[in-house]
Order: structure tokens, then sequence, then C-alpha cells
């Protein structure tokens, strides 16, 4: 997946976006709806309350003018049945109560919430919504007046603005619940409708203005590139996409005619590259044979061991890169024995203790010389001078590494080098005869070296015996 791929388009981006925008202006819109139609509805409610306080008022005026207020019961009872007054309540201030004496068995005494009303002479609502049947309760007080139709001292032995007494009713709101769910949810659905309308030509929009003159922007820039001609700005409406394409012209203009420089820097680059490449892999192997010829090292030794290595690295499944790798580096796995002193590299005899110990040090030696590089040959060189003397079980040198803890460039240079070495005359011995050879090959199978790579080449033996015959040692193969 390319990283372009998984990047959010622009009209994901937009939608995106615009969608976040509306939802919280939908919020907004349904919060401030609803807190609205609240305060409008609470303020219905109250004067509904307001409404049927001001009715029993005039109600029990009536009564008291006519004598009959020992009906008064009946009256409230109606009130209550043709209202949809849940309670109906009459409180009886103290002055009334002085003049009148006690009230009705529906006249209620005062209690701390009338008590409030009476103190402040002023309508007191209180509303249960959070409930199933939501109700209000209302205590509506009366206060001694003059002013009016009903002349509240004509008939009370009071001072004016003396708190009467106060209805307490209890009125169900529930139906103003119902309105109130019905209007939000009909702004919620015209929201939604809405939305959808604003979404549906937002993308259209994009669609038309955006993506498509988009895409085709990019195709066209790809085609222009590679037909060499300009954009064609006629097909694009808007300013900015023409700006776009005048610089895309502007900047395919300057590529063509730069397009043959870079060609030409590009293959001189590229010459010069190859000429390094060969430059130091002819310096690798020709200091490979530097070293071959001061150990007095068979002929062609050098020139055997990579062709033995590279065989193998296309056996075991390295990569063609791979391959090529080892073969460059594999000349220089025994560099380090330029630091040995003659006196212990071209010992005929065998060594002792010491002299072995020195002879050893040149895997580290080699090392040393060429892990300074960040070129591949030369890391890969150094570490195959670093492993190739390792063992499978271990008990190889210089750390003692094992199995796939060695490199597996180590691994095969460590059975190319040996198996060469057996089969050249050398210095401290003859060849060796291949049945010889063989049986050596297969006791150490698991513990010099890697049990697969050992199955490979003596399944295959005849070709790498092919590869010493084209590149013979001139010294005469003697038995042991």
């Amino acid at each position: 997946m390319t990283p372009s791929a998984s990047k959010p388009s622009i009209q994901a981006l937009t939608i995106k976006s615009l969608v976040n925008f509306l939802l919280i202006l939908a919020l907004i819109i349904m919060l401030i709806a609803g807190i609205n139609f609240r305060a409008l509805s609470t303020q219905a409610i109250e004067n509904q309350a307001l409404a049927h306080a001001s009715l029993i008022r005039a109600g029990l005026t009536a009564h008291m003018k006519a004598g009959i207020m020992d009906k008064r019961g009946y009256y409230l009872n109606e009130i209550r049945q043709l209202h949809d007054i849940n309670s109906l309540k009459i409180v009886r201030g103290s002055a009334v109560t002085a003049q009148f004496g006690p009230g009705r068995e529906y006249e209620k005494s005062t209690d701390d919430i009338t008590g409030r009303v009476f103190e402040s002479k002023q309508p007191l609502f209180i509303i249960d919504e959070f409930t199933l049947t939501p109700t209000i309760r209302a205590v509506i007080p009366y206060v001694a007046t003059h002013d009016g139709r009903l002349n509240c001292l004509g008939c009370h032995e009071v001072e004016e603005g003396t708190v009467l007494g106060a209805v307490d009713m209890t009125l169900d709101v529930t139906q103003y619940q119902r309105w109130g769910f019905v209007v939000l949810i009909g702004i919620l659905v015209t929201t939604i409708i809405f939305l959808g309308f604003i979404l549906l030509n937002m993308f259209s929009a994009i669609q038309k203005h955006v993506r498509r003159p988009l895409e085709s922007l990019i195709k066209s820039a790809n085609q222009a590139y590679h037909h060499q001609q300009p954009v064609n700005t006629a097909s694009f409406q808007s300013r900015e996409f023409v700006t776009v394409v005048d610089e895309i012209n502007l900047f395919n203009s300057d590529i063509i005619a730069h397009q043959e420089m870079l060609k030409l820097k590009n293959s001189e680059l590229e010459a010069l590259n190859c000429e390094i490449e060969g430059t130091l892999r002819e310096t690798v192997y020709a200091m490979g044979m530097i070293e071959e010829q001061r150990s007095k090292e068979t002929n062609n030794h050098t020139k055997r061991v990579t062709l033995y290595s590279q065989l193998m690295a296309q056996k075991i499944g390295l990569t063609a890169s791979e391959v090529d790798l080892i073969g460059s580096a594999a000349p220089l796995h025994d560099i380090g024995k330029i630091g040995i002193p003659d006196h212990i590299l071209l010992k005929p005899g065998k060594l002792n203790e010491s002299e072995y110990d020195v002879m050893k040090s040149h895997a580290h030696i080699g090392y040393t010389m060429l892990s300074h590089s960040n070129r591949d040959i030369l890391q890969a060189a150094a570490l195959i001078a670093l492993q190739h003397h390792e063992k499978w079980n271990g008990s190889g040198y210089p750390q003692g590494l094992k199995e796939d803890g060695i490199h597996i460039f180590g691994r095969i240079i460590a059975l190319a080098d040996v198996f060469d070495a057996l089969y050249s005359p050398r210095v401290y011995k003859p060849a060796w005869r291949l049945e010889r050879v063989v049986q050596t090959l297969q006791e150490e199978r698991g513990q010099h070296f890697d049990p697969q790579l050992i199955d490979l080449f003596l399944r295959d033996i005849d070709e790498f015996l092919a590869i010493y015959n084209q590149y013979p040692s001139y010294a005469a193969i003697a038995e042991s």
C-alpha cells in the first residue's frame, strides 16, 4: 500500500469537518429550542394557574356577596374537575380567620411553602417534571386591595396589602411535556433533513469542483509529462486549478528542458559507479592474490575459493545479490595473514602452541583491517575474515560461535577453504586424494561444518571438482 492510499481524501476531510460542525450546530439549536420551549411551556402553565386562581377568587367573592359561602365547596369541586386540577385547596389567612372564624375542610392551614407565599406576597410555582406524570404546584396569594371591581376592603376589615389567603393547586402538565417532545422531535427531524441536504449538496459540490478536476489534473499532468505536452487549462473551471495547471506546465517545461542533461549526468554517474565497483572488486581480488603469493598458497587458491563459495551460495538459496557479494568478498578471507611473521606463516612443519596462537590472530587482523569501511563488499569481507575459522559445534576461533550464530558467509567460506586446502598441495603437506577428502568432510559434518552445506557439497561434488580442474594447482597431486 502506498503512503497516499492510507491518507483520507479532500472529500472525506471536508465532509468530516462539515459533519462535526453541523452536529455541533444541531446540538446548539436543539439545546436553545429545548430551553426556550421549556421556558414558554412553564410560562404558559403559570399563566394557566394564575387564570384558574383569578377565576376561583372571582367565584369565591361572588359567593361571599351572595351569602352562600357554605356552598363554595361545590364550586371548587366543579372548577377542579372542569380544568383537570389534581388538587385544589384554599389557604385562609390569619386576618380572615380572625374576622370569619375557621374555614371548611377544603381550606387548609399554612405550611412552609404557603408561609413563604404569605410572607413574599408573590405566587410560587414548583414544577416536578422528571416523572411519568409531571405536575406543577401553584400557590397564588390573594392580596387585599380596593382597586378593580373586586374591592376586597369592602368585605374584609383589613389593611390594604394584607394577604387574605392563597390558592394551593396542583396541575397535571403531562400534555405540555408531550407537546415539548413532539416539538423537539419535529425540530430534530427537520434538522436532520436539513443537514442531509447540506451534506448531499456539499458532496456534489466537492465531486464536481474538487475531486473530479483533481483526478483529471493528475491524469493530465502525467500525460503531459510523458508526452511532453502542456496541460490544457480550458478543461478546468476554477481559478485555483487553472493556476495549478500553469505551475505544472511551467515545471514540465523546465524538466523537459533539462531532461537530456539529466540523462547524460545519470549515465555518467552510472558509468562512474560501475567503474568504482569494478575497481573495488579488482582491488579486492588483487589484495587476495597478494596475500596468496606471500603465503605461498597453491596456485589459483583465491580464484577457486571464490568460485566454490558462489556455487554453494546459489545451491543454499541465497539471492543473486548475496551470491555476487560473497564472490566479491571471498578473496580477502585470509587477508589478515599479512600481519603474520614469515617464520610462522611459511613454516613447513607443524606449528607449536604459541606459533599457532599467533597464526590464529589473522582472523582478528583481517577484520580490523576491513571493518572500518562502509562499503558492502568490505563489510562482508571483514565478517568472512573474522568467522571463516568458526566451527559448527562451537570449537572454532576467534569467538567460539556455533551453528546459526555463524553467518552463512562464514560457514560457506569455511567449507570452501578447507576443501581446497585438503585437495591441494601445501608447503606443509601434499594434496589428499578425493576419497580421503570426502571421508574427512563426512566425519566433520555437524562438527566443523554446517550439515546442510556438507550435504549439498557432496551431492554435487562433481561441479566443485570441475572448478578445481578449470583452475588447477601446478604442483602434482600426491597421495598422503
